[in-house]
């Protein structure tokens, strides 16, 4: 670098140290860095704030400074940290190769050559997204020509050591929990232990094989966040925001972060929006409000992640924005969660969020909270959105594993004591925002899986006592043929009613009293023996209120076909029809109801309105549907 260009870069760094004067009033405390090996050692001590010491500062370089550039630096250092004397040392590192590096504690002022090249990069970075190639190279034109270097002023850290996705770093002594830092590859990591030696515990998203000890790295004083768009709809990415479909970039211009405060009491209302899953067994007993968090959990391959999709499917044509998250998944199973949706063309307002088995534990820890930001997004906009976490489960042990490799203490299960708090602040997030806030809504659904059924597990019993409900699925029912497999004795919504029309909550009657009935006196008929008539029918009845709750893959029910098959069910017009039979007969009402009384299905649809008159009508139809149909 020639004299007079360093001459011109100390003008431009003085000029902007006197903008930012007063910002740090005392100097940082200087810790121990794991220089490279080319690097001359020599014993630095603590740099005290305090007058009687004087601010010990390292000059980096090959070629030592001038006079004038030496006077330079004294000046810009003592204004940035109101430091009436100042140490100088002047140290040749082969590796800067020109300008100097210069550090006070922790803060690097990086007036090297590279350190240019990288402000350039950052800048060119920072330039909006362009695909028109005819405008590109003006894009970077007007970039360089109004490109100017500031003083280089940031607080760099070394790595002591790496392994496991795992970085400890010395340095950094104002990092904050949670916050981005970029090592000199480009591999970006995430703060999540602050330790009192001095040392920071870093995750790193991505390969750790380019990281050694010796490593650099800089804060970017930001903390986790995702780019977003309106155009991220209908694309598969990445916990990071980058797509992952092979398709165009997003081209998003705003970044929300992975780390938000739920909506207080204030910023909510009460849920009273009922979320149609079309499946007649949910909506019907254990409906789910806009707004709510309701649980799906049983064990694996028992139809949860299928009830999921199914949920998404159903909010076609409804303003529902739905993110789908693959924790842990398997590549295959969420290629066949994406073919589904856009066989039933429900890509167009969905975002995929997957980090498969083969992710780093820490992209698997954040994907959660990247889903959660996206629909944030759309929430805070006034839009509805429904999340699906698939699966916490597999979530919690992702952070367990975090956990275990910083060295936290292990608690029950192994899993450390902030694992409640995990799942907390995610799951809190999920509100039914108040006008003033524009409306919106976030309704979540994670998943869960049991072993051998255990809700007593350490994971299932946390999100059960955060979330509004739970759905549990039972691998027993699931086997013979029951699907959905949704044990009615364990399920619970505790919005209840609120989030149902008035139609659907007046039609339901006491079909889920009746169905626990009929599940307790299926138990005790096992024993053998004669039975009277009442318990007789009740089985029959019970047996046939399963068939009807029986739904295949999706095949959604509209309200109006959900209402006339719980009016008719009360009724027991189903009880003369033999129980293999049951399904085609209800198939075939609901036609009659579709092509003879239409006014009617409108009326339930669009009316939402419970009288006597409207059962009354719908009885009416049913009998003379019954009464032409063949035995």
């Amino acid at each position: 670098m020639k004299t007079t260009d360093r001459k011109n870069a100390f003008e431009q760094a003085d000029e902007q140290s006197r903008a930012r004067r007063g910002s740090e009033s005392a100097a940082p405390q200087k810790s121990k860095r794991n220089n490279p090996a080319d690097v001359v050692e020599s014993d630095f001590d603590s740099i005290d704030s305090s007058d009687s010491k004087p601010l010990k500062v390292e000059i980096d370089c090959v070629t030592p400074p001038t006079e004038e550039q030496l006077r330079k630096i004294r000046e810009i250092i003592s204004r940035d940290y109101n430091a009436s004397e100042i140490e100088l040392t002047i140290k040749r590192v082969p590796s800067v190769v020109d300008g100097f590096n210069i550090f006070v504690g922790d803060d690097n002022y990086d007036w090297t050559t590279l350190g240019r090249i990288r402000q350039l990069r950052k800048s060119f970075q920072s330039l909006k997204k362009e695909y028109d190639t005819s405008k590109i190279i003006s894009l970077l034109r007007e970039d360089i020509s109004g490109f100017r270097l500031d003083h280089g002023h940031q607080q760099v850290g070394f790595a002591l050591s790496v392994g496991d996705g795992i970085a400890v770093i010395d340095g950094l002594n104002d990092v904050t929990y949670g916050e981005i830092v970029l090592f000199d590859c480009g591999i970006k990591g995430m703060v999540q232990d602050i330790r009192t030696d001095g040392t920071t515990g870093v995750v790193l998203f991505g390969s750790d094989s380019e990281i050694t000890a010796g490593t650099r790295v800089v804060r970017t004083r930001r903390t986790a966040g995702i780019p977003i768009s309106n155009h991220i709809l209908g694309r598969m990415i990445n916990p990071l925001g980058q797509v992952i479909d092979g398709g165009d970039e997003i081209g998003a211009k705003e970044y929300f972060p992975l780390e938000w405060p739920a909506p207080g009491i204030l910023e909510r209302k009460p849920v009273f929006r009922p979320l149609e899953t079309g499946l007649l067994a949910v909506d019907s007993m254990f409906p789910i409000g806009r707004g709510q968090r309701e649980l799906l959990i049983g064990d694996r391959q028992t139809g949860k992640t299928t009830v999921a999709i199914d949920t998404i499917i159903n909010q076609k044509e409804k303003n529902t924005v739905c993110v789908y998250v693959a924790i842990g998944q398997k590549a295959s199973s969420v290629a066949k969660v994406i073919t589904t949706l856009k066989k039933a063309n429900a890509l167009d307002y969905t975002v995929i969020v997957s980090s498969p088995a083969d992710d780093p534990a820490s992209l698997q820890y954040i994907a959660p909270y990247a889903g959660c930001a996206i629909a944030e997004y759309f929430m805070y906009r006034g839009r509805d959105a429904l999340i699906v976490y698939d699966d916490l489960s597999k979530h919690a042990v992702a952070y367990r594993t975090l956990s275990l490799l910083l060295e936290r203490a292990p608690g029950r299960e192994a899993y450390p004591g902030d694992v409640f708090y995990l799942h907390s602040r995610l799951l809190e997030r999920s509100a039914q925002l108040s006008d003033s806030l524009g409306g919106g809504s976030m309704t979540a659904l994670p998943i869960v899986e049991t072993q051998a059924g255990d809700v007593s597990a350490y994971i299932p019993t946390n999100i059960i006592s955060i979330t509004d409900g739970q759905i549990f699925f039972e691998s027993e029912l699931f086997y013979s043929g029951q699907r959905p497999a949704i044990n009615v004795g364990l399920s619970v919504s505790r919005v209840g009613g609120a989030a149902q029309s008035e139609v659907m909550r007046k039609s339901v009657g006491s079909i889920r009293l009746d169905l626990a009935q009929y599940r307790e006196m299926q138990v005790f008929s096992r024993f053998g023996g004669e039975l009277d008539e009442q318990t007789v029918q009740r089985l029959k009845y019970g047996e046939g209120l399963m068939q009807l709750l029986r739904q295949k893959n999706q095949a959604a029910m509209s309200l109006w076909e959900q209402v006339v098959t719980l009016i008719c069910a009360q009724e027991q017009m189903f009880l003369n029809v033999p129980v293999k039979k049951i399904k085609q007969t209800q198939k075939d009402l609901l036609t009659y109801f579709s092509a003879n009384c239409n006014s009617l299905c409108l009326r339930i649809e669009h009316g939402k309105k419970y009288s006597a008159e409207l059962r009354s009508d719908v009885l009416n139809a049913a009998k003379d549907f019954f009464a032409a149909y063949p035995a």
